[in-house]
């Protein structure tokens, strides 16, 4: 694996910290810093976000950083737990399954089906392909969750939707903030990180660390992260703003258990061929924006460079570039809006796979040189027909391609010249309704059409192209939004009739899994989110996900489950206190486990999780919190790589956290 040098690394650090000396003293009298102890020091920006998101006729949520400040921060899940409508699953350390309204159902390792972005900037590959690992919920202002069609102000046609953390600016987070964490496991989690403002410049930039032992055998984890970014008002209508990021992440894979060890011996770990996955990336991005009144232009440019050593069944060595540049356009005029924007990415994999001998290289098995491009155009118009009235046109046209030149592989005899490419192209087009019957109570309706193509896991799942085609999707949602009084709620149903669904099982433990497309599948759901505070010291928050995923008279399925997420799913919380001294217990309730397979022939069991979160403020700009999980230590099965038929030897299931308590310190100066 080539790494990254370090002068790459030093060159990211530089834009970011080029002008702190000369703003530290401004960054010090100007902050508002208050009591509330978090990485920010203002809400404006989620605030503006929500607005946006209260135009979408469809499922949203604006995720605060405020939402999730007392959890230690591991992964998405802690960031995402109360946001409706997302499934999510540890499977160890910070890999989790992430799912909305079926999305990747059956992936069992890394992401499909969702657009990742950062600050509105991809972070999927031009395969679309991702690592939700690179985004570090710990920096984050906020987060923007836009389910299904209703991200297509992302450039996303996916059927689950796009999901973009918004780093803080040196003019929303100024000052000096400090967080430090220890737990279970041997956890330590730090994070330091810098803003300041002057004049038409401001920069911001954070660095964390995290290790842990993990909770189960062979699952130690160790990750240093940076994300910087320096902000100029080049004139009263031109801004620009440069972005840096660099990952480092090693991550021991315990590997999933047969049925007997998930229940009775889940810290146990699979040591067999030392299989880890780790990472390393640099990202550099920009992003102009031009303000001409009615009308609003962004556009920008980004580069990530990634490198990949993942010792599984082989040694997967890869080094990607990937690169690619954006715009969007909104315009205002009476009652029109007009969005209009456009995506390109293209990228380079250099893709070998080595022998095994207990994580490290052996024999050279697989080389190939890949090539991915992935581009949309898309466009929406908003008409306010009446005063409470919106209705909503658009749509989102993609294309792309995806070629291998193999050049060796020694399971074929060797030196190779096999040339494969696909193409893929797709207009997916969408219309809603917004009514507002009052500026606290909305309701929603759309009907859409989503299209995925696949990557290369689907594409040369062994070594050669297989014939796996785009998965496509028409979504009928309707839903409410609003606030009475001490309530407040979120509610989506939606239907989803797909064909050519992307569709995994496994072979076996140490073999990828295989794709294929199925014939007509049906995802149907409710996504509800629940929220009751008539004072400032009580809280109780809720979320339910019903989620119906089944073949429809498949020639070999019949109308059976998909397996892996089960049916209902529901997370509570009851906050007492404010913010000077507070505690929240909680509950993950799963009545009824998913099925294991496609057969429907097992399903693991439900399980109820209890956990707690506190937080105590000890002085301006300092708190203490506590996050407990899994306080009776039940074990059960969480996560699950789904399989044509399981049996209790299959070695598919993962269980759920162990019990773990976690604490620290935040302060800001």
């Amino acid at each position: 694996m080539t790494k990254i040098s370090v002068s790459r690394i030093a060159l990211a650090c530089a834009l970011t910290t080029l002008s702190v000396p000369a703003m530290a003293d401004d960054a010090a009298s100007e902050s508002d810093r208050g009591t509330n102890t978090i990485i920010v020091t203002g809400t404006r920006v989620a605030d503006e976000a929500q607005a946006a998101a209260n135009k979408t006729p469809g499922g949203t949520d604006i995720v605060s950083h405020e939402d999730y400040v007392d959890k230690s921060l591991v992964s998405l899940r802690d960031a995402l737990a109360f946001s409706p409508g997302i499934y999510l699953q540890p499977r160890y350390g910070q890999e989790v399954r992430i799912s909305i309204r079926g999305s990747g159902l059956s992936r069992g390792f890394h992401m499909r089906g969702l657009t990742l972005l950062q600050d509105g900037i991809p972070i999927n590959l031009a395969d679309d392909n991702g690592d939700f690992q690179e985004l570090e919920p710990s920096f984050f202002d906020h987060l923007e969750v836009y389910r299904g069609a209703n991200a297509l102000r992302f450039g996303s046609g996916t059927l689950g939707g796009a999901i973009n953390g918004v780093t803080p600016t040196g003019r929303t987070a100024e000052g000096v903030y400090l967080r430090g964490d220890i737990g279970s496991f041997d956890s330590y989690r730090g994070l330091l990180s810098f803003g300041a403002s002057k004049g038409a410049g401001d920069v911001w930039a954070a660095i964390s660390t995290d290790t842990s032992d993990g909770d189960r055998d062979h699952a130690k984890r160790d990750s240093l992260r940076f994300h910087g970014n320096v902000g100029l008002e080049i004139s009263p209508t031109v801004k620009t703003r440069f972005y840096a990021s660099y990952n480092n992440i090693d991550q021991e894979i315990p590997g999933a258990l047969n049925f007997e060890d998930a229940l009775n011996d889940p810290t146990k770990g699979n040591f067999v061929n030392d299989q880890a996955r780790d990472i390393e990336s640099l990202r550099l991005q920009n992003r102009t924006s031009f303000d001409f009144g009615a009308a609003k232009l962004e556009a920008g440019v980004f580069l990530n460079v990634k490198s990949l050593y993942h010792p599984i069944f082989q040694v997967v060595d890869q080094d990607s570039v990937d690169r690619g540049g954006f715009f969007r356009l909104d315009y205002m005029s009476g009652p029109f809006e007009l969005t209009v924007g456009g995506e390109m990415r293209f990228g380079t994999v250099k893709s070998k796979r080595f022998v095994n001998i207990d994580g490290e290289r052996g024999a050279l098995a697989f080389d190939a040189d890949q090539k991915a491009r992935t581009a949309n155009l898309y466009a929406e118009l908003r008409l306010k027909a009446t005063d409470r009235l919106s209705l909503v046109a658009g749509g989102i046209y993609a294309d792309g391609y995806r070629q291998q030149q193999e050049n060796f592989n020694s399971f074929a005899g060797g030196p190779r010249d096999i040339f494969a490419r696909a193409e893929f192209d797709a207009f997916s087009p969408k219309f809603g309704l917004l009514y507002e019957a009052n500026e606290d109570l909305q309701f929603f309706a759309n009907y859409s059409r989503s299209a995925e193509f696949p990557g290369f896991i689907e594409l040369a799942q062994i070594s050669q192209f297989v014939p796996v085609e785009a998965q496509t999707a028409w979504t009928a949602e309707i839903g409410t939004r609003g606030t009475a009084g001490a309530f407040s709620w979120d509610l989506a149903i939606y239907r989803a009739d797909l064909n050519g669904e992307l569709l995994q099982f496994n072979i076996g433990p140490d073999i990828p899994a295989s794709t294929f497309n199925a014939g007509r599948t049906r995802h149907q759901g409710i996504e509800a989110g629940l929220t009751f505070e008539p004072t400032e010291w009580l809280r109780i928050r809720q979320t339910y996900q019903y989620s119906d995923f089944a073949f429809r008279d498949d020639a070999q399925f019949g109308d059976n489950r998909l397996p892996v997420v089960p049916r209902h799913a529901y997370r509570g919380e009851i906050r007492l206190g404010t913010d000077a001294m507070h505690i929240a217990p909680s509950i993950e309730w799963v009545p009824e486990g998913a099925f294991a397979d496609y057969s429907n022939s097992l399903r693991v069991s439900g399980y109820a999780m209890i956990g707690l979160t506190a937080g105590y403020n000890v002085t301006d700009g300092v708190d203490l919190f506590l996050d407990a999980r899994n306080l009776t230590d039940k074990n059960a099965i969480g996560d699950i790589s789904a399989v044509i038929s399981a049996t209790p030897a299959s070695v598919i299931y993962n269980p759920v956290e162990r019990r773990a308590v976690f604490g620290g310190v935040r302060a800001r100066f």
